[in-house]
């Protein structure tokens, strides 16, 4: 039996802790909004306890994470140590969207039913806890020599931007590690993905009654024609196509929309916000003018109407790095004897905490369990849910990687 064979038997044999370990990380909520992730991090923690593994809690000040617009935030490392060597960290989040309307299934529950399972989180991406830590323990079973180390990174802001997570323990000198592979999906290695621009526009007029319609502003008609002018951006940017396999165009969606008082008060302030995609070629400053000037030119036809425009998050797109084939290479090798079907290396248009790796210089790719679209899996929305054989089949996939990237080097060529 091969150090393989032997690798993807105890997986075989732990995958039924392995999803255990999972529903118990789907039972913790941690909706961000409001953001009260700290309960997670020491659950989680406590779960490692029990497999040997003990993990550091790095707990963000409470009012960088007020200021940030979250309640509490507690980021966990996992360090393993085997010998000189390089250090690859394996990052998934723990924070996530709010659960929203449609449910079937509990979003909170963790409940198997067809060999899948379902809840918020449960593809993206608390299911990398999962692949990864699972990983490691195979990988240790072996008892073999390695050389290198291994760190677990579990955060919990990248619905946030990251900042507060792998943005925060780099900031602070807490990790450096050579390589990075972030929680991902499993029949696709990810080296690139779009940038964002997100901006809350705050439209002012003039509250007046309804029966005097004239004696006000109405904010929400101004936020209209706004709202108009950027749309029809989206017809331009289908000719702004980008290179990188899997990302298309740019595009731009408004995704809340608030305002007025009452059904019979001219709405005296509207405030909407909006969430600008950028392909990896874009210059995120030349895009964030050129969405100020939209705004700006269509308010100008709005007589009487003051806008305020502030910036809520900027990433930066994660172009392909040369320092990341190894990584790439070793996936596509073991993707494909364990899944028996190529794992195409591309880009992606969503966008991770990849970016703050790579701007502090470590080349990453995204990795993980999960189906081949985000859109399979009901990411995001209602019955959210992993397929269990995708999540074994990962496991062994990182675990051989490691293996690959840490095990016994063969001599070098005199």
């Amino acid at each position: 039996m091969t150090d393989h064979d032997k690798l993807d038997a105890w997986v075989d044999a732990h995958f039924d802790e392995e999803v255990r370990f999972l529903q118990e990380l789907i039972r913790v909520p941690t909706p961000t909004p409001p953001g009260n992730n700290a309960p997670h991090a020491e659950r989680t923690a406590e779960l490692l306890k029990a497999f040997g593994f003990e993990a550091e809690k790095h707990k963000v000040p409470p009012v960088e994470v007020k200021a940030y617009g979250l309640e509490s935030l507690t980021n966990l490392i996992v360090r393993r140590p085997y010998g000189e060597g390089k250090t690859i960290a394996l990052n998934a989040h723990g924070d996530v969207v709010p659960p929203g309307e449609g449910w079937t299934q509990d979003p909170f529950g963790g409940k198997v039913e067809d060999g899948k399972i379902y809840g918020r989180a449960a593809a993206v991406s608390k299911s990398d806890f999962a692949t990864f830590t699972f990983a490691v323990r195979a990988l240790e079973s072996l008892g073999v020599p390695l050389h290198g180390n291994v760190e677990l990174h579990f955060t919990y802001d990248e619905e946030f931007g990251g900042e507060m997570g792998p943005g925060w323990l780099l900031k602070h000198k807490l990790t450096q590690p050579d390589l990075l592979i972030a929680a991902g999906f499993s029949y696709e290695v990810v080296t690139a993905h779009n940038g964002c621009l997100q901006m809350a526009v705050t439209v002012h007029g003039k509250m007046a009654h309804a029966a005097i319609p004239d004696t006000g502003i109405d904010a929400l008609q101004a936020a209209v024609h706004i709202l108009n002018a950027l749309y029809a951006q989206n017809e331009l940017y289908q000719d702004i196509t980008s290179e990188v396999e899997g990302i298309n165009h740019p595009y731009l969606n408004v995704g809340r929309i608030e305002g007025g008082t009452n059904t019979n008060v001219v709405p005296g302030k509207v405030t909407f916000q909006l969430d600008r995609r950028m392909i990896p070629e874009e210059k995120p400053a030349e895009v964030e003018r050129a969405i100020r000037k939209v705004i700006a030119d269509a308010a100008k036809d709005c007589l009487g109407v003051r806008v305020e425009i502030k910036r809520l998050l900027l990433a930066n797109a994660l172009k392909p790095q040369p320092g990341n084939q190894p990584l790439v290479d070793a996936i596509q090798k073991h993707g494909e004897a364990v899944f028996g079907e190529p794992i195409p290396a591309m880009g992606t248009p969503l966008y991770t905490d990849v970016r703050l790796y790579a701007e502090a210089g470590i080349p990453g790719v995204i990795y993980g369990a999960g189906p081949r679209t985000v859109l399979e899996s009901n990411a995001k929305r209602a019955d959210e849910h992993l397929v269990l054989e995708d999540l074994r089949r990962a496991t062994k996939v990182v675990a051989r990687t490691l293996l690959e990237l840490l095990g016994e080097q063969p001599p070098a060529v005199q």
